[in-house]
């Protein structure tokens, strides 16, 4: 019990089912625009907006500069009442000090990480269980 009466399960994340990934083939690249509402073009993946201004994902052109991330995406329609599906992948990597960005979907999580930390980040997560398809 908690401190108000509530009794909370304990989870934990290794309990969580294997996932499969698959890879996103496109680069990516993080946008934050502080005063911004809406961006000025339609050339994003996602926006989340905040009292600290409008974040955007972006398809990173090749000569993009700055850090490029690349993602995984969920394979299997997961369910919005199943707990611990995005734990489970992003808490091997932080255990593995390795950066992540996540947008979520109704049906999947798309987990970026620096492009340059594809591979380790795919290691880690076959290490977990996940089966990530090429």
């Amino acid at each position: 019990m908690d401190h108000r009466g509530v009794a909370r399960a304990a989870y934990d994340v290794a309990m969580t089912a294997s996932q499969r990934l698959r890879i996103v083939p496109s680069h990516f690249a993080l946008d934050h625009l502080p005063n911004s509402t809406f961006p000025e073009d339609d050339e994003w993946i996602a926006l989340v907006r905040a009292p600290e201004g409008l974040t955007v994902i972006r398809e990173a052109p090749a000569w993009a500069e700055g850090e490029i991330w690349q993602g995984f995406y969920g394979v299997d329609a997961g369910g919005l009442d199943t707990p611990g599906t995005l734990a489970a992948l992003i808490g091997p990597l932080a255990e593995s000090a390795i950066p992540v960005f996540v947008a979520s979907t109704y049906h999947a999580d798309l987990v970026l990480v620096p492009a340059h930390r594809l591979e380790e980040a795919s290691a880690v997560l076959r290490d977990a269980g996940h089966r990530i398809a090429e």
